[in-house]
Protein backbone atom coordinates (compact mmCIF):
# COMPACT_ATOMS: atom_id res chain seq x y z
CA UNK A 1 0.00 0.00 0.00
CA UNK A 2 2.77 2.39 0.97
CA UNK A 3 4.66 1.55 -2.23
CA UNK A 4 1.56 2.30 -4.32
CA UNK A 5 1.11 5.67 -2.58
CA UNK A 6 4.76 6.57 -3.15
CA UNK A 7 4.46 5.63 -6.84
CA UNK A 8 1.27 7.72 -7.13
CA UNK A 9 3.01 10.73 -5.56
CA UNK A 10 5.99 10.28 -7.91
CA UNK A 11 3.71 10.11 -10.95
CA UNK A 12 1.84 13.19 -9.76
CA UNK A 13 5.12 15.11 -9.38
CA UNK A 14 6.16 14.12 -12.89
CA UNK A 15 2.79 15.24 -14.25
CA UNK A 16 3.10 18.58 -12.46
CA UNK A 17 6.60 19.10 -13.87
CA UNK A 18 5.34 18.27 -17.36
CA UNK A 19 2.46 20.73 -17.03
CA UNK A 20 4.81 23.45 -15.73
CA UNK A 21 7.18 22.84 -18.67
CA UNK A 22 4.33 23.03 -21.22
CA UNK A 23 2.86 26.19 -19.67
CA UNK A 24 6.31 27.80 -19.47
CA UNK A 25 6.98 27.03 -23.14
CA UNK A 26 3.57 28.43 -24.13
CA UNK A 27 4.15 31.63 -22.14
CA UNK A 28 7.65 31.97 -23.56
CA UNK A 29 6.32 31.67 -27.10
CA UNK A 30 3.60 34.31 -26.69
CA UNK A 31 5.56 36.69 -24.46
CA UNK A 32 8.84 36.49 -26.41
CA UNK A 33 8.60 40.09 -27.76
CA UNK A 34 8.06 41.42 -24.23
CA UNK A 35 10.76 39.24 -22.68
CA UNK A 36 13.48 40.25 -25.14
CA UNK A 37 14.96 43.11 -23.04
CA UNK A 38 14.90 40.87 -19.94
CA UNK A 39 16.87 38.14 -21.72
CA UNK A 40 19.38 40.64 -23.11
CA UNK A 41 19.85 42.09 -19.63
CA UNK A 42 20.20 38.59 -18.13
CA UNK A 43 22.84 37.70 -20.73
CA UNK A 44 24.83 40.87 -19.99
CA UNK A 45 24.54 40.22 -16.25
CA UNK A 46 25.70 36.64 -16.72
CA UNK A 47 28.72 37.81 -18.70
CA UNK A 48 29.59 40.51 -16.19
CA UNK A 49 29.07 38.60 -12.93
CA UNK A 50 32.51 36.87 -12.87
CA UNK A 51 34.23 40.25 -13.20
CA UNK A 52 32.10 41.64 -10.36
CA UNK A 53 33.04 38.66 -8.18
CA UNK A 54 36.69 39.25 -9.05
CA UNK A 55 36.47 42.91 -8.01
CA UNK A 56 34.82 41.89 -4.73
CA UNK A 57 37.92 39.85 -3.87
CA UNK A 58 39.83 43.13 -4.11
CA UNK A 59 37.83 44.47 -1.12
CA UNK A 60 35.37 46.46 -3.22
CA UNK A 61 31.72 46.39 -2.21
CA UNK A 62 29.18 44.65 -4.43
CA UNK A 63 27.56 47.95 -5.38
CA UNK A 64 30.87 49.59 -6.32
CA UNK A 65 31.96 46.52 -8.27
CA UNK A 66 28.66 46.41 -10.15
CA UNK A 67 28.84 50.13 -10.89
CA UNK A 68 32.34 49.76 -12.33
CA UNK A 69 31.47 46.71 -14.47
CA UNK A 70 28.19 48.30 -15.56
CA UNK A 71 30.07 51.40 -16.63
CA UNK A 72 32.46 49.27 -18.71
CA UNK A 73 29.56 47.42 -20.36
CA UNK A 74 27.66 50.67 -21.01
CA UNK A 75 30.67 52.42 -22.55
CA UNK A 76 31.48 49.38 -24.69
CA UNK A 77 27.93 49.08 -26.01
CA UNK A 78 27.72 52.83 -26.62
CA UNK A 79 30.98 52.82 -28.59
CA UNK A 80 29.74 49.91 -30.68
CA UNK A 81 26.44 51.65 -31.44
CA UNK A 82 27.77 55.17 -32.01
CA UNK A 83 31.08 54.40 -33.72
CA UNK A 84 31.06 50.92 -35.21
CA UNK A 85 27.59 50.96 -36.77
CA UNK A 86 28.15 54.11 -38.88
CA UNK A 87 31.56 52.83 -40.01
CA UNK A 88 30.15 49.43 -40.96
CA UNK A 89 27.21 51.06 -42.72
CA UNK A 90 29.59 53.23 -44.75
CA UNK A 91 31.62 50.17 -45.77
CA UNK A 92 28.49 48.24 -46.76
CA UNK A 93 27.43 51.22 -48.90
CA UNK A 94 30.88 51.29 -50.48
CA UNK A 95 30.66 47.56 -51.20
CA UNK A 96 27.34 47.95 -53.04
CA UNK A 97 28.72 50.94 -54.93
CA UNK A 98 31.81 49.04 -56.09
CA UNK A 99 30.10 45.70 -56.69
CA UNK A 100 29.16 46.40 -60.37
CA UNK A 101 32.82 47.22 -61.11
CA UNK A 102 33.91 44.03 -59.35
CA UNK A 103 31.49 42.02 -61.46
CA UNK A 104 32.77 43.66 -64.64
CA UNK A 105 36.33 42.70 -63.71
CA UNK A 106 35.24 39.13 -62.96
CA UNK A 107 33.47 38.88 -66.30
CA UNK A 108 36.58 40.11 -68.20
CA UNK A 109 38.70 37.50 -66.43
CA UNK A 110 36.33 34.56 -66.93
CA UNK A 111 35.26 35.22 -70.54
CA UNK A 112 38.66 34.18 -72.04
CA UNK A 113 38.46 30.90 -70.11
CA UNK A 114 34.98 30.26 -71.48
CA UNK A 115 36.15 30.95 -75.04
CA UNK A 116 39.16 28.64 -74.66
CA UNK A 117 36.89 25.92 -73.27
CA UNK A 118 34.49 26.30 -76.20
CA UNK A 119 31.63 27.55 -74.02
CA UNK A 120 29.37 30.48 -74.96
CA UNK A 121 30.21 33.69 -73.11
CA UNK A 122 26.49 34.24 -72.41
CA UNK A 123 26.81 31.56 -69.71
CA UNK A 124 28.54 34.15 -67.51
CA UNK A 125 26.77 37.35 -68.55
CA UNK A 126 26.57 39.53 -65.45
CA UNK A 127 24.92 42.55 -67.02
CA UNK A 128 21.49 41.57 -65.73
CA UNK A 129 22.89 41.00 -62.24
CA UNK A 130 24.60 44.40 -62.24
CA UNK A 131 21.38 46.13 -63.23
CA UNK A 132 19.49 44.24 -60.53
CA UNK A 133 22.06 45.26 -57.90
CA UNK A 134 21.81 48.93 -58.93
CA UNK A 135 18.03 48.81 -58.66
CA UNK A 136 18.22 46.93 -55.36
CA UNK A 137 20.59 49.47 -53.82
CA UNK A 138 18.33 52.37 -54.82
CA UNK A 139 15.33 50.51 -53.42
CA UNK A 140 17.20 49.81 -50.15
CA UNK A 141 17.77 53.52 -49.68
CA UNK A 142 14.09 54.22 -50.32
CA UNK A 143 13.00 51.42 -47.96
CA UNK A 144 15.37 52.63 -45.24
CA UNK A 145 13.89 56.10 -45.51
CA UNK A 146 10.39 54.63 -45.45
CA UNK A 147 11.13 52.57 -42.36
CA UNK A 148 12.54 55.59 -40.55
CA UNK A 149 9.53 57.64 -41.59
CA UNK A 150 7.19 54.87 -40.38
CA UNK A 151 8.97 54.67 -37.03
CA UNK A 152 8.68 58.40 -36.52
CA UNK A 153 4.98 58.31 -37.41
CA UNK A 154 4.19 55.23 -35.33
CA UNK A 155 4.35 56.38 -31.73
CA UNK A 156 4.06 52.86 -30.29
CA UNK A 157 7.00 51.50 -32.28
CA UNK A 158 9.17 54.48 -31.37
CA UNK A 159 8.20 54.23 -27.71
CA UNK A 160 8.99 50.52 -27.70
CA UNK A 161 12.46 51.11 -29.10
CA UNK A 162 13.14 53.93 -26.65
CA UNK A 163 11.71 51.86 -23.81
CA UNK A 164 14.03 48.96 -24.59
CA UNK A 165 17.04 51.27 -24.82
CA UNK A 166 16.25 52.59 -21.33
CA UNK A 167 15.00 49.32 -19.83
CA UNK A 168 17.93 47.08 -20.79
CA UNK A 169 20.59 49.09 -18.88
CA UNK A 170 18.33 49.40 -15.82
CA UNK A 171 17.54 45.68 -15.79
CA UNK A 172 21.21 44.81 -16.36
CA UNK A 173 22.29 46.90 -13.37
CA UNK A 174 19.79 45.37 -10.95
CA UNK A 175 20.32 41.81 -12.19
CA UNK A 176 24.08 42.25 -11.94
CA UNK A 177 23.81 43.63 -8.42
CA UNK A 178 21.54 40.83 -7.18
CA UNK A 179 22.84 37.96 -9.34
CA UNK A 180 24.40 35.94 -6.50
CA UNK A 181 21.35 36.55 -4.32
CA UNK A 182 18.98 35.36 -7.07
CA UNK A 183 21.05 32.21 -7.60
CA UNK A 184 21.03 31.50 -3.85
CA UNK A 185 17.25 32.02 -3.62
CA UNK A 186 16.70 29.70 -6.57
CA UNK A 187 18.79 26.98 -4.94
CA UNK A 188 16.72 27.29 -1.77
CA UNK A 189 13.61 26.39 -3.77
CA UNK A 190 15.07 23.07 -4.93
CA UNK A 191 13.88 19.89 -3.16
CA UNK A 192 16.61 18.79 -0.78
CA UNK A 193 16.93 15.28 -2.24
CA UNK A 194 17.50 16.66 -5.76
CA UNK A 195 19.42 19.82 -4.90
CA UNK A 196 22.92 18.33 -4.89
CA UNK A 197 22.44 16.62 -8.27
CA UNK A 198 20.73 19.66 -9.77
CA UNK A 199 23.46 22.03 -8.57
CA UNK A 200 26.14 19.72 -9.95
CA UNK A 201 24.45 19.65 -13.35
CA UNK A 202 23.89 23.41 -13.33
CA UNK A 203 27.59 23.94 -12.63
CA UNK A 204 28.39 21.74 -15.64
CA UNK A 205 26.05 23.85 -17.78
CA UNK A 206 27.65 27.02 -16.47
CA UNK A 207 31.14 25.69 -17.18
CA UNK A 208 30.13 24.80 -20.73
CA UNK A 209 28.49 28.17 -21.33
CA UNK A 210 31.38 30.04 -19.72
CA UNK A 211 33.85 28.11 -21.84
CA UNK A 212 31.96 28.87 -25.01
CA UNK A 213 30.24 32.25 -24.61
CA UNK A 214 32.69 34.23 -22.49
CA UNK A 215 35.80 32.62 -23.97
CA UNK A 216 34.62 32.56 -27.56
CA UNK A 217 33.42 36.17 -27.45
CA UNK A 218 36.89 37.25 -26.41
CA UNK A 219 38.45 35.14 -29.17
CA UNK A 220 36.02 36.57 -31.75
CA UNK A 221 36.74 40.15 -30.62
CA UNK A 222 40.50 39.61 -30.70
CA UNK A 223 40.38 37.98 -34.14
CA UNK A 224 38.17 40.75 -35.53
CA UNK A 225 40.72 43.32 -34.34
CA UNK A 226 43.66 41.35 -35.76
CA UNK A 227 41.92 40.81 -39.10
CA UNK A 228 40.90 44.48 -39.37
CA UNK A 229 44.36 45.79 -38.49
CA UNK A 230 46.10 43.38 -40.84
CA UNK A 231 43.78 44.11 -43.77
CA UNK A 232 44.10 47.86 -43.11
CA UNK A 233 47.89 47.58 -43.31
CA UNK A 234 47.49 45.96 -46.73
CA UNK A 235 45.32 48.93 -47.74
CA UNK A 236 42.03 47.11 -48.24
CA UNK A 237 39.11 49.54 -48.42
CA UNK A 238 36.66 47.10 -46.78
CA UNK A 239 39.07 46.07 -44.01
CA UNK A 240 36.68 46.82 -41.12
CA UNK A 241 33.67 45.06 -42.68
CA UNK A 242 35.64 41.97 -43.72
CA UNK A 243 37.49 41.79 -40.40
CA UNK A 244 34.27 41.95 -38.38
CA UNK A 245 32.53 39.36 -40.56
CA UNK A 246 35.47 36.95 -40.31
CA UNK A 247 35.70 37.50 -36.56
CA UNK A 248 31.98 36.90 -36.00
CA UNK A 249 31.84 33.62 -37.95
CA UNK A 250 35.00 32.34 -36.23
CA UNK A 251 32.86 30.73 -33.51
CA UNK A 252 32.86 27.73 -35.87
CA UNK A 253 36.43 26.37 -36.10
CA UNK A 254 38.18 27.32 -39.34
CA UNK A 255 35.03 28.93 -40.77
CA UNK A 256 36.35 32.43 -40.06
CA UNK A 257 39.63 31.50 -41.75
CA UNK A 258 37.93 30.10 -44.86
CA UNK A 259 35.33 32.87 -45.19
CA UNK A 260 37.86 35.58 -44.41
CA UNK A 261 40.45 34.44 -46.94
CA UNK A 262 37.80 33.92 -49.64
CA UNK A 263 36.05 37.28 -49.23
CA UNK A 264 39.14 39.33 -48.42
CA UNK A 265 41.11 37.69 -51.23
CA UNK A 266 38.41 38.55 -53.76
CA UNK A 267 38.14 42.10 -52.42
CA UNK A 268 41.92 42.55 -52.59
CA UNK A 269 42.12 41.25 -56.15
CA UNK A 270 39.24 43.39 -57.39
CA UNK A 271 40.60 46.49 -55.66
CA UNK A 272 44.27 46.19 -56.73
CA UNK A 273 43.91 44.07 -59.88
CA UNK A 274 46.88 41.83 -59.04
CA UNK A 275 47.63 38.67 -57.06
CA UNK A 276 50.28 39.92 -54.63
CA UNK A 277 47.73 41.58 -52.26
CA UNK A 278 45.85 38.26 -52.22
CA UNK A 279 49.04 36.60 -50.93
CA UNK A 280 49.26 39.29 -48.24
CA UNK A 281 45.66 38.52 -47.25
CA UNK A 282 46.50 34.83 -46.89
CA UNK A 283 49.49 35.76 -44.72
CA UNK A 284 47.31 37.95 -42.45
CA UNK A 285 44.79 35.16 -41.87
CA UNK A 286 47.47 32.51 -41.42
CA UNK A 287 49.24 34.58 -38.77
CA UNK A 288 45.91 35.30 -37.05
CA UNK A 289 45.08 31.57 -37.06
CA UNK A 290 48.44 30.80 -35.45
CA UNK A 291 47.83 33.45 -32.79
CA UNK A 292 44.39 31.99 -32.11
CA UNK A 293 45.67 28.42 -31.79
CA UNK A 294 48.74 29.19 -29.68
CA UNK A 295 47.53 32.13 -27.57
CA UNK A 296 43.87 33.15 -27.77
CA UNK A 297 42.04 29.82 -27.46
CA UNK A 298 44.30 28.42 -24.69
CA UNK A 299 44.04 31.71 -22.81
CA UNK A 300 40.30 32.42 -23.04
CA UNK A 301 38.72 29.01 -23.69
CA UNK A 302 41.31 26.64 -22.24
CA UNK A 303 40.61 22.93 -22.05
CA UNK A 304 36.95 23.28 -21.11
CA UNK A 305 34.55 21.28 -23.23
CA UNK A 306 32.35 23.62 -25.23
CA UNK A 307 29.42 23.03 -27.52
CA UNK A 308 30.02 21.28 -30.81
CA UNK A 309 29.90 23.72 -33.76
CA UNK A 310 27.06 21.77 -35.39
CA UNK A 311 25.06 21.95 -32.14
CA UNK A 312 25.67 25.71 -31.94
CA UNK A 313 24.48 26.35 -35.51
CA UNK A 314 21.40 24.16 -35.12
CA UNK A 315 20.50 25.67 -31.73
CA UNK A 316 20.73 29.25 -33.00
CA UNK A 317 18.74 28.53 -36.18
CA UNK A 318 16.08 26.53 -34.32
CA UNK A 319 15.75 29.18 -31.60
CA UNK A 320 15.37 31.93 -34.18
CA UNK A 321 12.78 29.94 -36.12
CA UNK A 322 10.68 29.14 -33.04
CA UNK A 323 10.95 32.28 -30.91
CA UNK A 324 12.58 34.97 -33.06
CA UNK A 325 15.38 37.05 -31.57
CA UNK A 326 14.48 35.91 -28.05
CA UNK A 327 14.97 32.34 -29.20
CA UNK A 328 18.43 33.22 -30.49
CA UNK A 329 19.34 34.55 -27.06
CA UNK A 330 18.01 31.42 -25.36
CA UNK A 331 19.49 28.97 -27.87
CA UNK A 332 22.90 28.46 -26.30
CA UNK A 333 21.75 28.14 -22.65
CA UNK A 334 19.09 25.63 -23.68
CA UNK A 335 21.58 23.72 -25.84
CA UNK A 336 24.04 23.54 -22.93
CA UNK A 337 21.34 22.15 -20.63
CA UNK A 338 20.29 19.58 -23.24
CA UNK A 339 23.89 18.47 -23.82
CA UNK A 340 24.49 18.02 -20.07
CA UNK A 341 21.23 16.08 -19.68
CA UNK A 342 22.12 13.85 -22.62
CA UNK A 343 25.55 13.23 -21.15
CA UNK A 344 24.09 12.15 -17.81
CA UNK A 345 21.43 10.05 -19.54
CA UNK A 346 24.18 8.31 -21.53
CA UNK A 347 26.15 7.60 -18.35
CA UNK A 348 23.08 6.15 -16.64
CA UNK A 349 22.31 4.01 -19.69
CA UNK A 350 25.87 2.64 -19.86
CA UNK A 351 25.79 1.75 -16.15
CA UNK A 352 22.29 0.23 -16.33
CA UNK A 353 21.24 -3.36 -16.95
CA UNK A 354 19.88 -2.44 -20.39
CA UNK A 355 23.45 -1.87 -21.64
CA UNK A 356 24.83 -5.14 -20.30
Amino acid sequence: MAADQAKAVSDLNKLILLIVAIVSGWLLYYLSPVLMPFFIAALLAYLGDPLVDKLETWKLSRTKSVTLVFGILFITMSVMLLVMLPLLSAQVAKLFTNLPDYLTTAQKLIEPWLVSAGLPTEVFNLQTLKQALSQYWSQVSQVAGGVFSYMTRSGMVLLQWLGNLVLIPVLTFYLLRDWDLLVARFRELLPRRYSEKFISMSLECDDMLAGFIRGQLMVMLALAIIYTVGLSIIGLELALLLGVVAGVVSFVPYLGLIVGIALSGLAAFFQFGEWLPVVYVAIVFTVAQMIEGMLLTPRFVGERIGLHPVAVIFAVLAGGQLFGFTGVLLALPVAAVVVVLLRHAHQRYVSSQLYS
